[in-house]
């Protein structure tokens, strides 16, 4: 037998240290101590459920910021030396990615857990804001708009989704009202920011200083604000599940009997009839909200009763106010009289509004004031009532998925809202127009999306039994037989997560 020098055996003979996958160890470690393990997120028996939307409020009410970033515009634009374009740059984007990661993530947030999902936001939302306190202090205008736009708007689009499944499984018996509440914070997150921000930038300064200071205190602040959240969210147990009976025992209208998985929602035509109402009821709102100030003054310029600038700010509150009550009101609302009725009042209501506004609106400040209010009312409903409609339409299970993906609406409606307001104005102002004439065209064009929106919810139906699920899915949200490319996806996935825990558990037994 041949006797090899210590030096020329490999390595492996001479230790008997085994090879370790750090990555895989941290990970599967964190998974035993169990903090982000989908089946430790799982509430002890009686858990209340009302602990559940106070946690949602925590992420939505920080990530709602994003609503304030107008306080930062000018003060962005005299220290960087930007334009008003560039200003705004960061909040498009954040607003297009919080819709692109809310698609391309949401299956993953089904499967990791609502905990796992509110601790990524937290991670990339307030990142976004570190980052963007760094670009500020070094001047470089693109190191905010990667911070806040697009990293931040990863943690917008996570933190949106991560709490309306867990809600809606909680509350199946008035989930348009659970969900109403959780994304109240987010139409209601300007209404904290918007203050806070002024007051510090008041305090620091509108210097490059001072404004990345304000960026840096919102970045601490929401991460602690944020921690509650995550600490407090739970799925419900499988002993709610004999509670649910009770709960939906005087709402059986509340009770959905089948499934769709995310991958077969967007085969079927109430999804992408669904996709067009969301987008042109809120393209018709943020064609108000963007440039409400501004189009106030406009109005009333060449009236008797001219509105000054210093007014027109309150009138930016009362639409902030009027988008954070609709979206609890109307979308609790819909609990009783129906999801379909209540989007037949959005849009056919706000159809009839914005005529309003053409015909009478410069007569009296009060009534623009109010068509006003209620048209942001609806804008913020249709946000907060449509998961409650997608829990109807696709049941329960993956629900968060595809109302992820639904949320492409948004990033389409952000972006041709102000654009339509905007360009009509812009061109309108080089021809010489004055008052309501700079607006009347998009006002015809918001009512004739708004008709079309109300025609597309009117040709939404039940779904075809062939999408449904063979098997109703659990509450751990694994996909059953019948949607082969979402088995194959879970299962790669469980695959890579057993072969970490394996590997990880060999190491700590060595």
């Amino acid at each position: 037998m041949q006797h090899l020098k210590p030096w020329s055996r490999p390595l492996s003979h001479v230790c008997s240290w085994p090879r370790i996958d750090r990555s895989a160890l941290l990970v599967t470690v964190g998974d035993k101590v169990g903090f982000l393990a989908r089946e430790r997120q799982v509430a002890p028996p009686g858990w209340n459920r009302w602990l559940v939307p106070p946690a949602a409020l925590a992420i939505h009410l920080s990530i709602g910021q994003a609503y304030a970033w107008s306080v930062f515009k000018t003060p962005l634009e005299k220290s960087l030396g930007i334009t008003g374009t560039q200003s705004a740059l960061p909040f498009q984007l954040g607003i297009v990615m919080l819709g692109l990661s809310a698609a391309v993530l949401g299956t993953t947030v089904e499967r990791r857990g609502p905990r796992w999902a509110m601790l990524m936001s937290l991670i990339a939302f307030c990142s976004g804001l570190l980052i963007s306190a760094a670009g500020v202090w070094a001047g470089q205008y693109w190191v905010v708009v990667l911070g806040y736009g697009l990293v931040g708007g990863i943690g917008l689009g996570i933190g949106y989704i991560s709490p309306v499944s867990t809600l809606i499984k909680w509350f199946p018996d008035r989930p348009g009202m659970a969900t109403g509440i959780a994304i109240m914070g987010f139409g209601g997150g300007a209404l904290i920011a918007s203050p806070w921000s002024t007051s510090m930038l008041t305090a620091f300064g509108a210097t490059t200083s001072g404004i990345g200071k304000a960026f840096l205190v919102h970045g601490i602040a929401y991460a602690v604000f944020m921690s509650v959240g995550v600490l407090l969210i739970r799925l419900p147990s499988k002993e709610f599940t004999a509670e649910k009976a009770a709960l939906l025992k005087d709402r059986p209208k509340a009770n959905v009997a089948f499934n769709v998985s995310a991958n077969n929602a967007i085969k079927t035509p109430q999804f992408w009839l669904l996709w067009v109402v969301l987008c042109f009821n809120v393209t018709a709102g943020i064609g108000i909200l963007e440039k409400a100030a501004p189009m106030l003054v406009d109005f009333f310029k060449e009236s008797s009763t001219p509105v000054a600038a210093t007014a027109a700010t309150g009138f930016v509150a009362l639409l902030s106010a009027a988008n954070m009550a609709g979206r609890f009101v109307w979308s609790s609302t819909s609990d009783i009289v129906g999801r379909k009725n209540i989007y037949r009042l959005y849009l056919g209501v706000g159809a009839l509004l914005y005529l309003l506004l053409l015909t009478a609106g410069s007569t009296s400040t009060p009534l623009f004031v109010i068509a006003a209010m209620v048209i942001l009312s609806f804008y913020g409903a249709g946000f907060a009532t449509v998961p409650a409609y997608l829990r109807d339409l696709f049941g329960t299970y993956q629900v968060g998925a595809i109302h992820g993906r639904l949320l492409t609406a948004w990033s389409v409606a952000g972006v041709l809202g102000p654009l339509i307001v905007n360009a009509i104005a812009d061109a309108g102002k080089k021809a010489g127009h004055v008052g309501p004439d700079l607006y009347a065209t998009s006002f015809y064009i918001m009512i004739a999306l708004l008709v079309v929106g109300f025609v597309a919810n009117e040709l939404i139906r039940p779904v075809d039994p062939k999408f449904h699920e063979p098997e109703a899915a659990g509450e751990t949200g694994k996909p059953r037989a019948g949607d082969e490319a979402t088995v194959a996806k879970w299962n790669e996935a469980e695959a890579a997560d057993a072969a970490e825990k394996q590997d990880a558990e060999g190491v700590v037994k060595k």
